[in-house]
């Protein structure tokens, strides 16, 4: 194939979910439904934090910067999936395409290292907690929040910087619903030999260092825990973090199932289904986990719907 000059390539195509023109309007529905959860949940659990004072506290902190980090990564994707759907077009910019990328593992490793740094204020909280305040002071909690937007931010412009030296050829169809730096790599005419081994020691090394402080931090509790002479102590000191580990099992999960089927499934759409789950259903579910197993939180929320 001819390699297209890629400042040129006006456009990518994203093949979506379906061609199937009768489907269609039953996804878009269903799509629309999942994202106006999302950033419905998502506001609700921040306007919670920010008008109760009992809130306060670096917990809801980190929590706050998850709900937005989560709203970031699903309008990322799914705001284009649904114009392209209602339009009946699938074309996206190559300005757009890389802008895609950049925002994807912007927000997708702010959310990993945000759930670790949440994992070390459960650590904090339940093995120290008469320093819990001194230690994570907020001068600290806006600290471990900077450094994880900034080593995000690192994180997403090395990966827009490898698709951004990529050739294209003419064929320029994605088989997915957003720009996917897999299926960029597969349409790229110039050799990806380089960039493939950068993109995979970037992955490793954002997800194997927050995947090791979230263990860390769970072995530290999980000790501490079983040094609680009584039943009731141990239950009521792990049912502080259940929330939190629920969504840890949830997006790693759902991401090492994104990881799986594109490394040992040739298959596009398995991929596809994989990456709804990483992008869409974990960020409109995070916010129900908190709320329905806080009670501050469901006090908070009562107290705003019975302002409005």
């Amino acid at each position: 194939m001819e390699p297209y000059n890629l400042t040129g390539a006006l456009e990518f195509l994203l093949l979506g979910l379906s061609e199937d023109p009768e489907l269609q309007p039953i996804l878009f529905v269903l799509f629309l439904i999942i994202y106006l959860l999302t950033v419905l949940g998502n506001m609700l659990i921040i306007l919670a934090i920010s008008s109760d004072s009992h809130l306060h506290s670096p917990m809801y902190f980190f929590l706050y910067n998850l709900s937005l980090s989560d709203m970031g990564f699903s309008s990322t994707t799914v705001p284009k999936m649904l114009i392209n759907m209602q339009t009946h077009s699938k074309s996206i910019t190559y300005a757009a395409c890389l802008s895609q990328v950049s925002f994807f593992f912007l927000f997708g490793c702010m959310d990993s290292l945000l759930l670790t740094v949440m994992a070390y204020d459960r650590w904090v909280a339940i093995c120290h907690p008469l320093h819990y305040q001194v230690i994570l002071n907020p001068g600290l909690c806006r600290y471990l929040v900077l450094v994880s937007f900034f080593i995000s931010l690192v994180d997403s412009q090395i990966h827009c910087l490898m698709v951004s030296q990529l050739t294209f050829c003419t064929n320029k169809e994605i088989p997915h619903f957003f720009c996917d730096v897999p299926e960029l790599l597969k349409l790229a005419c110039s050799d990806t030999y380089i960039n493939n081994i950068v993109i995979f020691l970037v992955s490793i090394i954002a997800g194997f260092l927050p995947v090791s402080g979230i263990f860390y931090s769970y072995y530290k509790i999980i000790s501490s825990i079983f040094r609680v002479p009584s039943l009731h102590g141990r239950y009521k000191a792990f049912s502080t973090c259940g929330s939190h580990l629920a969504v840890v099992c949830l997006f790693y999960g759902t991401g090492l199932g994104v990881y799986l089927s594109s490394s040992f499934s040739s298959s596009s759409r398995e991929s596809m289904v994989a990456s709804i789950m990483y992008t869409m259903v974990v960020p409109m579910i995070n916010p129900f986990i908190y709320s329905l197993r806080n009670r501050d939180i469901k006090k908070a929320l009562q107290k705003i719907i019975k302002i409005t």
